[in-house]
């Protein structure tokens, strides 16, 4: 689980815990890290942690050595580590970004943690999920209104393109035994990572609510389930499990093309507006 330590990771890594999997708990700060035992309970043999910048040239390698010399196996990554703006912008919910005002670095931290990780995590350990015949990828995004929203050119783009490596990754591991989707929680949440937001925290969604679908996807009967975006908030725990997956789940990236007609008018107006 990388990003293991805050907000959804930490919320994800308890709930495995609870469900009999041993975890491994990947983040950047040693502190958040070691309170998960305490909160692991009972369950703190079956959790090791590991403090690592994700960023940092090799990390994927030390991150693969380190799990398979606590527990001598991986079968489940869940790519959750990201990025949110209010890391370099503090105020963009007031202060809202346009993309002419962003330095090319400053994107770039985005792609580097949003998306190259997300690639990097999934590449070390896809070989040996292969020759296990068995493995499952789940790739934390985003809502598709943050993806589009004006104001998250860097997070959104970052975030939509971890969407599209999902989809390609699943479309390359059929019949392998491994299959690769994406999870999300499918609305503002209360973490770390939306420190300035100017909302009432308690009518945030909840990390928890990442819990009933993750344990669903690790399961046996989610093993022919793969390509697919699954929307935590729209997770009815009334309903079993592959019907509140079916109520909640979608195809991973955009696989229905824009087939609205073009309107003359429209752009006759756009023409005039230039």
């Amino acid at each position: 689980m990388t990003g293991g330590g805050r907000g959804l990771g930490r919320a994800m890594v308890l709930g495995l815990l609870k469900h009999g999997v041993a975890v491994m708990a990947v983040d950047r700060d040693k502190e958040p890290l070691a309170e998960l035992p305490t909160a692991a309970g009972d369950q703190e043999a079956a959790l090791a942690t590991l403090a690592e910048d994700l960023i940092s040239p090799g990390a994927e390698e030390r991150v693969r050595t380190a799990t398979m010399s606590a527990f001598g196996r991986i079968d489940i990554l869940v790519n959750n580590a990201g990025m949110g703006q209010s890391v370099v912008w503090p105020d963009h919910w007031v202060n809202p970004l346009r993309f002419w005002n962003i330095e090319l670095d400053q994107w770039k931290r985005f792609f580097e943690l949003n998306t190259h990780v997300t690639f990097r995590m999934s590449k070390i350990v896809v070989r040996q999920m292969m020759e296990q015949r068995w493995g499952r990828i789940i790739n934390v995004t985003t809502s598709l209104g943050s993806m589009l929203r004006a104001g998250f050119g860097p997070y959104g783009a970052s975030k939509a393109s971890a969407e599209s490596l999902t989809a390609v990754m699943a479309a390359e591991l059929e019949q392998t035994g491994v299959t690769v989707n994406v999870l999300t929680p499918g609305g503002l949440t209360n973490t770390a990572a939306n420190p300035g937001a100017p909302f009432d925290r308690s009518k945030m969604l909840q990390p928890e609510i990442m819990v009933p679908p993750l344990a669903w996807l690790i399961s046996d009967d989610a093993s022919a389930v793969t390509g697919r975006r699954f929307i935590a908030a729209r997770w009815d725990r009334s309903l079993p499990a592959y019907e509140a997956a079916t109520k909640a789940g979608a195809p991973a990236g955009w696989p229905v093309g824009d087939s609205r007609p073009i309107e003359p008018d429209r752009i006759l107006e756009q023409r005039r507006a230039l």
